[in-house]
């Protein structure tokens, strides 16, 4: 049996329930310029990658002109920290089930295609930062979600092999990024699911197959 030893957090949609406001900051500055994401589009196309990885897809699909890039993914980023300032704050289940791992001395990481200011300002207001040993964002990777780059290179840092890991995911990019990294993985479809039971059951059953 090979003891779980560290358990990596996803952020949107998992620490913190964000989906909605990246969805909502985009259109922000997307509609200026006469373009929009309808909601179905964006869960089934769009939840969970990166900004620029978005404008890339509406570019090839859909004419958005490249060269507005760089000023939509600045709005996109501005409109994103007003939403955290208003909406993003501590939830107690959340903080319980970090800090009670961090206690029993899981080592602990997010990883997200979210940028670094953007997760910083999530952990800070949420109450979880201080929980976690490192947090890496899709600026600290070569390649994001769904390429495994971000989970190899968190459990490389944590000095933990993928069978002594568990990651918590859920968006497909992000369930594809972690299968592919060769950890355990626990599929949530939302925070409301991110309990230290359900997480130290998914240990229990991580640590009975290995």
């Amino acid at each position: 049996m090979s003891p779980i030893r560290a358990v990596l957090f996803d952020l949107d949609g998992v620490l913190v329930d964000a989906r909605e406001w990246h969805w909502e900051a985009l259109n922000q500055a997307l509609r200026l310029f006469g373009y929009e994401i309808g909601r179905e589009e964006h869960l089934t196309t769009f939840d969970g990658l990166p900004t620029r990885k978005k404008l890339a897809y509406l570019h090839e699909h859909r004419g958005f002109p490249k060269g507005l890039a760089g000023v939509i993914n600045e709005l996109k980023q501005v409109y994103t920290k007003q939403l955290i300032a208003t909406h993003c704050f501590p939830v107690f289940h959340i903080e319980y089930a970090v800090s009670r791992l961090k206690a029993e001395s899981y080592k602990l990481a997010v990883c997200t295609n979210s940028i670094r200011e953007t997760c910083d300002m999530m952990l800070g207001q949420s109450g979880l930062l201080e929980y976690f040993d490192i947090t890496l964002s899709n600026q600290d990777c070569a390649r994001p979600k769904p390429d495994p780059d971000i989970y190899v290179s968190a459990m490389q840092r944590l000095g933990v092999a993928p069978v002594e890991t568990v990651i918590v995911e859920d968006n497909e990019y992000g369930v594809q990024a972690a299968t592919a990294s060769g950890a355990h993985v626990l599929r949530v479809a939302d925070p409301s699911e991110v309990t230290y039971w359900n997480i130290r059951e998914r240990i229990r059953l991580a640590e009975a197959a290995s």
